[in-house]
């Protein structure tokens, strides 16, 4: 399926992604790991749809000084770091102020972890069918330390899903996954937010409540 209109809002995206992974309901230890804020509200039904559980994969894109909203990397969990080729020294960028913006977002980064998760400890990866979920893919900064925390988790198979992504960033994307799964990669791709006809900023409460729902699911084998 490759779509052509955009979609009403994140929740509408994650029905259709489900359908296009419908092949992984019934896994064994199915697991779809979600990239908040954005990817929670995209993954929940892709869960629900398939019978997995829903968990979080913690990332944070390292934004420009200057420029915030354009990413020059992303950090993940366990301390995983990747930059955009060039940087430092992209647009003027020193190694000071990579480490600087570095510093902050590990402290945002651990702040949400103890928001979201609490006391639960984070999934056990290895030997399970893993499905990382954002709800679109730009520079892919983001996703690519997703995949590498995902990784080092050793995973059976590791899955990338997502509603939209620039074309350039899922060919490459693609090469370090078992499958990628995206509905849309327009050739004129400017910004995730034109293929969402509501794209409202996801609040962490909505975080908080949708994964408070998916945890209370019975798990397989339960009574």
């Amino acid at each position: 399926m490759q779509a052509t209109e955009p979609f009403d809002d994140r929740a509408h995206a994650g029905r259709l992604l489900a359908q296009e992974l419908r092949h992984y309901a019934g896994t064994p230890g199915l697991l779809v790991l979600a990239l908040p804020r954005g990817g929670v509200p995209v993954g929940f039904p892709i869960a629900q749809a398939l019978h997995a559980e829903l968990d979080l994969m913690l990332v944070r894109k390292l934004g420009l000084p200057h420029q915030p909203e354009f990413a020059m990397g992303a950090i993940g969990s366990g301390g995983v770091r990747v930059l955009q080729p060039g940087v430092p020294g992209l647009m003027g960028v020193t190694q000071h102020e990579v480490d600087a913006v570095t510093a902050a977002e590990r402290s945002e980064l651990a702040r949400r972890e103890r928001r979201y998760r609490g006391e639960r400890a984070p999934p056990q990866l290895a030997g399970r069918s893993v499905i990382l979920v954002d709800d679109g893919i730009a520079t892919g900064a983001s996703m690519r330390v997703a995949v590498e925390v995902a990784r080092s988790g050793h995973p059976a198979r590791l899955v990338v899903a997502a509603p939209v992504g620039a074309p350039a960033t899922v060919r490459a994307l693609r090469e370090g996954v078992d499958e990628l799964v995206c509905l849309a990669t327009p050739a004129h791709f400017r910004a995730v937010g034109q293929w969402y006809r509501s794209f409202d900023q996801t609040r962490d409460e909505e975080v908080q409540e949708l994964l408070k729902e998916a945890w209370a699911w019975p798990r397989e084998g339960s009574q």
